[in-house]
């Protein structure tokens, strides 16, 4: 008898301990650069945060740090969250040269053709292109915004040669290229350090999307904005939204799932919609407080002129690096294209 009791002990240990394992908390940091009214925010990191909180029966937490809160730099999250300093980030991937060089296909001109909701798909799609870029890491989402428009201060830009001479910000090395290309110089810098910039004269304009005018008041600091036909633009940024991968490991296989099934593919099309949608407020701004410039077919083609041997010389610099940079080229545009067309 005190064998069976003995043993009927052991069994509901065991089962207390299964079922405290299956019943696990966790609560998730997650730090960002921008403030907490930025759409990156309030309309994909909270949604994300309350879809995960929800699919796992509060299970997981997910506690949103913005305005780089828990303290650094910008160009230090990356690092952050691979080293497990934070449990998730959001953060630019051209903040930390060099260490995403499949990804950068994406930024190129010609690649990216004005939609954050196609480009985004299309990277999902393309995963196993670029997943050795993310080996440190688990990635959440790897997406971009609407691409890269030309905001100025006081000059009115219509044609490349309104360009040359001038200082203009650029958010990764791949815009460098292309502000290099169009006859500008290219000023490296976080987009919070932008408006300062812009006011003190350190820069005459800035490549950046439309969505992020309201949050940074750029409206305010600039007056003319161009882009291309159609909402084309010159080059794209890529961000990505990871955990470390540690503590995902760490995590029991439902909760696992949980995340998994709040990843990639199974989330790239509504948040890449959302960067697109937020473009509509920033341009409102912009047609108020200046003049929103819409190049037709001609004048783009004298862009893209300029702007193609950035395509050239990143394939130059893939090669040198071991990888097909024409194949990879050619497999994103393709991957982009079949989003435009669907």
């Amino acid at each position: 008898m005190k064998r069976i009791l003995s043993v009927a002990a052991g069994i509901a240990a065991a089962s207390l301990l299964v079922a405290s394992a299956s019943a696990q908390e966790v609560t998730l940091t997650l730090h960002h650069l921008l403030g907490p009214k930025a759409p990156a925010q309030t309309k994909m990191l909270e949604p994300w945060a309350k879809s995960i909180e929800e699919a796992s029966d509060g299970r997981i937490k997910v506690d949103i740090f913005p305005s780089m809160s828990l303290g650094g730099k910008p160009p230090e999250l990356y690092r952050q969250v691979r080293d497990g300093v934070v449990d998730v980030v959001w953060t630019v991937l051209g903040y930390t040269p060099g260490v995403f060089p499949r990804t950068e296909v994406f930024e190129l001109p010609g690649v990216h053709l004005g939609s954050a909701r196609e480009t985004t798909m299309a990277i999902a799609d393309s995963y196993d292109m670029v997943a050795e870029d993310f080996k440190d890491v688990k990635p959440i989402l790897i997406h971009t915004h609407g691409g890269q428009a030309i905001h100025m201060v006081e000059k009115p830009v219509r044609s490349p040669d309104d360009l040359v001479g001038q200082k203009l910000r650029t958010p990764s090395r791949t815009g460098g290229w292309i502000i290099e290309a169009l006859g500008a110089e290219p000023v490296g810098m976080p987009v919070p350090a932008l408006p300062q910039a812009l006011s003190k004269g350190v820069v005459a304009g800035t490549l950046v999307p439309f969505e992020i005018f309201r949050p940074l008041k750029l409206h305010e600091l600039t007056k003319y904005s161009t882009e291309g036909p159609g909402g084309r633009r010159f080059g794209t940024s890529t961000f990505m939204i990871a955990m470390n991968l540690d503590r995902y490991n760490s995590l029991p296989d439902d909760l696992k799932k949980v995340i998994d099934d709040h990843s990639m593919g199974n989330i790239a099309e509504t948040y890449g919609q959302v960067w697109d949608d937020a473009e509509a407020d920033g341009k409102g701004l912009r047609r108020e407080t200046g003049e929103l410039i819409e190049l037709d077919d001609s004048e783009m083609a004298a862009f893209d002129v300029k702007m193609a041997p950035v395509v050239d010389r990143w394939i130059e610099e893939a090669n040198s690096n071991g990888l097909d940079g024409t194949a990879m080229v050619e497999a994103a545009k393709a991957a982009v294209a079949k989003q435009h067309g669907n």
